[in-house]
Parts: C-alpha cells; sequence; structure tokens
C-alpha cells in the first residue's frame, strides 16, 4: 500500500501481512499507555487494519482505467458539464488523520464525454489515499484533463483538516480551498466566472 522511494521497479518491497499489521497497531496502542489485551481492546488491531483497508482503497484501483470508457458526443453538446458537492473523506499524509470536505467539477466537452458516477468514482480513488489537498485536487484534474481531453477542465476543493482543527493550533471551523485548471478554464476569464458562480464560490 505504502509508496517506499527506495523501491524500484525491478525491486519491489514485500507488503506486510496482516498480522504484522495486526501487531503494529498492537504497539501503537501499548505506546500510548494502553494494554491492547484488555477485553475492550482485543479485537481493536483487526477493526483498524479493517478500516485502513477501506480508507485507502485507492491504492488498488486505476483512475486512468476508470475513465477509459467515454461515450461519443454525437450531439454536439458545448456547454458546462458540472458537478456540485461531491462529498469526499481522505487522510492528511502527515499525520493520517481525516480530511472531510466536498469537490467540484466542471468540463467542456470536445469529442468525448463520460458517465457522471466516474467522475464521483474518481475523486473516491484519489481521496482514498494518503494525501495533501493540493496533490488531490491536481491529480483529479490532470486524469480528466489527459483521459477525456475536453476543450477545459476545472476542479475545487473544499476541505476541513482534522491535523488543524484536532490537534496543533485547534482551530475548528477553518476550511481550505484549492484549485486546478486546464485549457479554457484557465485561459477564459467568462469560462472560469461561470464555473465559479455554477459552484457558488462567486
Amino acid at each position: 500500500m505504502s509508496k517506499d522511494p527506495s523501491t524500484t521497479t525491478t525491486e519491489k518491497k514485500k507488503t506486510p501481512t496482516r498480522d504484522e499489521a495486526e501487531n503494529a497497531v498492537r504497539t501503537l496502542i501499548e505506546w500510548s499507555g494502553e494494554n491492547p489485551y484488555r477485553d475492550g481492546l482485543l479485537g481493536t488491531p483487526d477493526r483498524v487494519v479493517r478500516a485502513y483497508e477501506e480508507f485507502f482503497a485507492g491504492y488498488n484501483e486505476d483512475p486512468r482505467k476508470l475513465l477509459a470508457k467515454t461515450f461519443e458526443n454525437a450531439s454536439g453538446y458545448d456547454e458546462m458539464v458540472v458537478l456540485r458537492d461531491i462529498r469526499l473523506e481522505s487522510h492528511c499524509e502527515h499525520h493520517i488523520v481525516p480530511i472531510i470536505g466536498k469537490a467540484h467539477i466542471g468540463y467542456l466537452p470536445n469529442e468525448r464525454v463520460v458517465g457522471i458516477s466516474k467522475l464521483v468514482r474518481l475523486v473516491d480513488i484519489f481521496s482514498k489515499r494518503m494525501q495533501i489537498q493540493e496533490e488531490l485536487t491536481s491529480q483529479i484534474a490532470d486524469t480528466i484533463q489527459e483521459i477525456l481531453e475536453p476543450k477545459g477542465v476545472g476542479v475545487v476543493v473544499e476541505a476541513a483538516h482534522q491535523c488543524m482543527t484536532t490537534r496543533g493550533v485547534h482551530k475548528p471551523g477553518v476550511s481550505m480551498v484549492t484549485i486546478r485548471t486546464h485549457g479554457s478554464f484557465r485561459t477564459d476569464p467568462n469560462t472560469r466566472r461561470e464555473f465559479m458562480t455554477i459552484i457558488n464560490r462567486e
């Protein structure tokens, strides 16, 4: 699951076993001052490992394959397609605590269009990895641009980071906004303004 900079294409690091993962959780529980073998915590290592399988399921999916099935834009539709308020749940790669927010995606079709559920799943795939929000926003937009080759694409992510709200500076109620654009969403002020208006950012 993890990316190790020391690994190469010819030498891939062996993935820890489930037992090793559960033992690592027990070590952290014990390090925190608790007894991992008391009744209330006996099943916690198994539950944490199963939760990690859900939290980081995105490592097991290929976002480019997801978008590979597109449809011909037979009607010549040339207006903006926008999905607003796509809930996302990710984890900060610095502290492995939740990032909770929403993504907005817009694109101007060219020759191909894609099912809108695929765009929602694309957000899920990249969200279910250890991330920083800037990279998450770029990954979503760049993949849509690469696979669909639209006239333009814009992605806005708004999220709260629990690494800041529940630890460190302890500042709840703060959201971070990141934007990534390509094509006309970057070069045409009217297109950008229309997108921002639709997602209620202006």
